[in-house]
């Protein structure tokens, strides 16, 4: 089975590596490979992938695992 392996980027997108398809609504290849960037940030005009918007909109944001208190 194929290791996938989704990061959450400081300030980026959510950088799924491994086999990866992403599909549109009607489950059409978007995009496929071996690393895809999807936007989190919602100013990419390729939505769901990312296309560097977060740089010009100043997205910030850094996701770190939580621990418990």
């Amino acid at each position: 089975m194929a290791e996938v392996k989704i990061q959450a980027l400081k300030n980026g997108p959510l950088l799924v590596k491994g086999p990866v398809d992403v599909l549109d609504s009607n489950g059409e290849v978007m995009q496929s490979g071996a690393q895809v960037a999807l936007c989190r940030c919602g100013h990419s005009n390729k939505k769901p992938l990312c296309d560097g918007m977060h740089n010009k909109a100043g997205f910030q944001s850094i996701c770190t695992r939580q621990m418990p208190a």
